[in-house]
């Protein structure tokens, strides 16, 4: 299919803030973009963002998902809202650990179910 990019399209998604990473996600994931890995680096203001890279496969029938962020400084709470979204039909897809601002640690973890 000369012209078209081949089969697979990517999407790179990097925010300091979680609210924005999950709108973002849900946005992309509306647009048949599937999760596919995460990581973090340190950003020119001193905190770290979240990096997430996002898959299309042209040639799949698209699936779309439901996904939720969890972001917490604390390991305790971090692990009842896992539980939380365990039980709400949520799986862990990948969880890294970045550097706040204000020098604090927080633990954000991302989570999807099937629509």
């Amino acid at each position: 299919k000369a012209g078209q990019g081949g089969r697979y399209s990517y999407k790179l998604l990097a925010t300091s803030k979680t609210s924005t990473m999950q709108k973002e996600l849900q946005e992309a994931s509306d647009g048949g973009f599937e999760y596919r890995d995460q990581t973090v680096f340190k950003s020119t203001f001193g905190g770290q963002e979240v990096v997430c890279i996002l898959e299309r496969d042209k040639e799949a029938p698209a699936r779309k998902y439901d996904y939720k962020l969890l972001a917490t400084t604390k390991t305790s709470t971090l692990q009842k809202e896992l539980r939380e979204a365990g039980t709400a039909g949520y799986e862990v897809m990948g969880m890294t650990v970045s550097k706040t601002a204000l020098g604090g640690k927080e633990l954000v973890a991302i989570t999807r179910k099937a629509k």
